[in-house]
Protein backbone atom coordinates (compact mmCIF):
# COMPACT_ATOMS: atom_id res chain seq x y z
CA UNK A 1 0.00 0.00 0.00
CA UNK A 2 0.90 3.09 0.13
CA UNK A 3 0.31 6.31 1.70
CA UNK A 4 1.64 10.11 1.65
CA UNK A 5 2.74 12.78 3.99
CA UNK A 6 4.24 16.57 3.51
CA UNK A 7 5.83 17.31 6.96
CA UNK A 8 8.00 20.18 5.94
CA UNK A 9 11.91 19.12 4.76
CA UNK A 10 11.16 15.83 2.94
CA UNK A 11 14.68 15.33 3.63
CA UNK A 12 14.18 15.17 6.96
CA UNK A 13 11.08 13.19 7.21
CA UNK A 14 12.54 9.90 5.29
CA UNK A 15 14.87 8.31 8.01
CA UNK A 16 11.82 8.53 10.71
CA UNK A 17 9.62 6.51 8.15
CA UNK A 18 12.54 4.01 7.66
CA UNK A 19 13.25 3.40 11.00
CA UNK A 20 10.06 1.40 11.41
CA UNK A 21 10.56 -0.72 8.63
CA UNK A 22 8.26 0.53 5.77
CA UNK A 23 9.26 -0.64 2.54
CA UNK A 24 9.76 2.20 0.65
CA UNK A 25 9.83 6.28 1.27
CA UNK A 26 10.32 8.58 -2.08
CA UNK A 27 10.57 12.25 -1.87
CA UNK A 28 8.45 14.40 -4.06
CA UNK A 29 6.11 16.94 -4.52
CA UNK A 30 1.74 17.02 -4.09
CA UNK A 31 -0.91 19.25 -3.76
CA UNK A 32 -0.38 21.26 -6.68
CA UNK A 33 -1.85 22.00 -9.96
CA UNK A 34 1.50 21.96 -12.43
CA UNK A 35 2.93 18.23 -13.67
CA UNK A 36 5.95 17.22 -13.34
CA UNK A 37 7.09 20.62 -10.92
CA UNK A 38 11.01 21.46 -10.12
CA UNK A 39 12.31 21.51 -6.88
CA UNK A 40 13.41 24.88 -7.64
CA UNK A 41 9.92 26.10 -8.34
CA UNK A 42 7.98 24.01 -5.47
CA UNK A 43 10.82 25.55 -3.34
CA UNK A 44 9.94 28.79 -4.37
CA UNK A 45 6.16 28.57 -3.75
CA UNK A 46 5.51 28.76 -7.76
CA UNK A 47 3.79 25.21 -8.08
CA UNK A 48 1.25 25.15 -5.14
CA UNK A 49 2.82 21.98 -4.35
CA UNK A 50 4.04 20.66 -1.13
CA UNK A 51 7.56 18.33 -0.30
CA UNK A 52 5.75 14.97 0.35
CA UNK A 53 6.88 11.90 1.13
CA UNK A 54 5.37 8.54 -0.54
CA UNK A 55 5.38 5.37 1.89
CA UNK A 56 5.15 2.13 0.61
CA UNK A 57 4.21 -0.25 3.16
CA UNK A 58 2.71 -3.51 4.59
CA UNK A 59 -0.26 -2.95 6.69
CA UNK A 60 0.08 -5.58 8.49
CA UNK A 61 3.75 -4.64 9.48
CA UNK A 62 3.36 -1.23 10.15
CA UNK A 63 -0.70 -0.42 10.09
CA UNK A 64 -1.53 3.25 9.38
CA UNK A 65 -2.19 4.14 12.43
CA UNK A 66 1.33 3.52 13.08
CA UNK A 67 2.51 5.82 10.26
CA UNK A 68 -0.04 8.68 11.41
CA UNK A 69 1.87 7.91 14.84
CA UNK A 70 5.40 8.84 12.87
CA UNK A 71 4.28 11.44 11.35
CA UNK A 72 2.70 13.40 13.86
CA UNK A 73 5.88 12.76 15.96
CA UNK A 74 8.28 14.24 13.89
CA UNK A 75 6.21 17.58 12.81
CA UNK A 76 5.07 20.62 14.70
CA UNK A 77 1.27 20.50 13.78
CA UNK A 78 -0.06 23.92 15.57
CA UNK A 79 2.67 25.69 12.75
CA UNK A 80 0.59 27.20 10.18
CA UNK A 81 3.73 28.54 8.22
CA UNK A 82 5.80 25.78 7.99
CA UNK A 83 8.24 23.59 9.53
CA UNK A 84 11.14 24.50 11.57
CA UNK A 85 13.26 26.74 9.42
CA UNK A 86 11.37 25.76 5.98
CA UNK A 87 8.93 27.90 5.46
CA UNK A 88 6.28 28.75 3.13
CA UNK A 89 3.46 26.64 1.25
CA UNK A 90 5.59 24.35 0.51
CA UNK A 91 6.66 22.95 3.83
CA UNK A 92 3.56 23.23 5.26
CA UNK A 93 1.35 19.97 6.68
CA UNK A 94 -0.81 17.74 4.52
CA UNK A 95 -2.23 14.02 4.42
CA UNK A 96 -3.02 12.93 1.21
CA UNK A 97 -5.87 10.43 2.04
CA UNK A 98 -6.17 7.74 -0.21
CA UNK A 99 -9.44 6.26 1.20
CA UNK A 100 -12.54 6.90 3.72
CA UNK A 101 -10.92 5.10 6.16
CA UNK A 102 -7.70 7.27 5.84
CA UNK A 103 -9.31 10.36 5.79
CA UNK A 104 -11.76 9.86 9.24
CA UNK A 105 -8.30 8.25 10.87
CA UNK A 106 -6.30 11.56 10.02
CA UNK A 107 -9.06 13.90 10.67
CA UNK A 108 -10.04 12.04 14.40
CA UNK A 109 -6.35 12.35 15.19
CA UNK A 110 -6.39 15.79 14.56
CA UNK A 111 -9.52 16.76 16.70
CA UNK A 112 -7.80 14.72 19.13
CA UNK A 113 -5.12 16.41 18.92
CA UNK A 114 -6.83 20.01 18.53
CA UNK A 115 -9.18 19.06 21.86
CA UNK A 116 -5.67 17.93 24.02
CA UNK A 117 -4.09 20.95 23.39
CA UNK A 118 -6.46 23.88 22.90
CA UNK A 119 -4.56 24.93 20.03
CA UNK A 120 -5.25 25.48 16.27
CA UNK A 121 -3.86 22.43 14.45
CA UNK A 122 -2.42 23.24 11.20
CA UNK A 123 -2.65 19.82 9.06
CA UNK A 124 -4.33 19.92 5.58
CA UNK A 125 -6.30 16.71 4.82
CA UNK A 126 -6.48 16.14 1.30
CA UNK A 127 -7.76 13.45 -1.32
CA UNK A 128 -4.84 12.24 -2.83
CA UNK A 129 -4.64 12.96 -6.68
CA UNK A 130 -0.51 13.31 -8.02
CA UNK A 131 2.37 12.65 -6.60
CA UNK A 132 5.71 13.33 -8.45
CA UNK A 133 9.10 11.69 -7.77
CA UNK A 134 11.75 14.27 -7.03
CA UNK A 135 14.63 14.43 -8.37
CA UNK A 136 17.27 11.78 -7.79
CA UNK A 137 19.63 13.77 -5.64
CA UNK A 138 16.94 13.75 -3.03
CA UNK A 139 16.45 10.08 -2.92
CA UNK A 140 17.76 8.45 0.14
CA UNK A 141 19.37 11.95 1.18
CA UNK A 142 20.77 10.83 4.50
CA UNK A 143 22.39 8.14 3.15
CA UNK A 144 24.16 10.28 0.25
CA UNK A 145 25.13 13.07 2.17
CA UNK A 146 25.15 12.22 5.90
CA UNK A 147 27.33 14.83 7.67
CA UNK A 148 25.26 17.64 5.53
CA UNK A 149 22.09 15.88 6.20
CA UNK A 150 23.24 15.95 10.12
CA UNK A 151 23.52 19.83 9.61
CA UNK A 152 20.21 20.07 8.22
CA UNK A 153 18.41 18.63 11.05
CA UNK A 154 20.61 20.52 13.79
CA UNK A 155 20.01 24.29 11.45
CA UNK A 156 16.65 23.37 10.98
CA UNK A 157 15.57 22.85 14.67
CA UNK A 158 14.07 19.24 13.83
CA UNK A 159 17.31 17.74 16.41
CA UNK A 160 19.06 19.99 18.96
CA UNK A 161 22.45 20.87 19.63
Amino acid sequence: MKAYFAGGCFWCMTPVFKAYGVDRVVCGYSGGKEKNPSYKDVKAQKTGHRETVMIEYDPVKVPYKKLLDIFFSNVDPFDAGGQFIDRGHSYTLAVFYTSDEEKELVRARISKLREGSGKDVFVSVEPFSEFYEAEEYHQDYYLKNPSEFEKELETSGRKPL
